[in-house]
């Protein structure tokens, strides 16, 4: 699980946007990038992310 505090620390990597935790992923509130948490670390890689539907 990711910690509270760092999830209000995280930015997406791409347009700096503030980020939110759903289930298992990190979903940017601007471009709707979701990143993957693996291990209970944020894998903030733009290579990385899901796009959005």
């Amino acid at each position: 699980m990711v910690d509270d505090e760092l999830i209000k620390i995280l930015a997406c990597p791409l347009d700096k946007a503030p980020v939110k935790l759903e289930g298992d992923r990190i979903v940017c509130s601007r471009c709707g990038r979701r990143y993957p948490v693996r291990d209970g670390i944020p894998v903030m890689l733009i290579d990385e992310a899901e796009l959005p539907a």
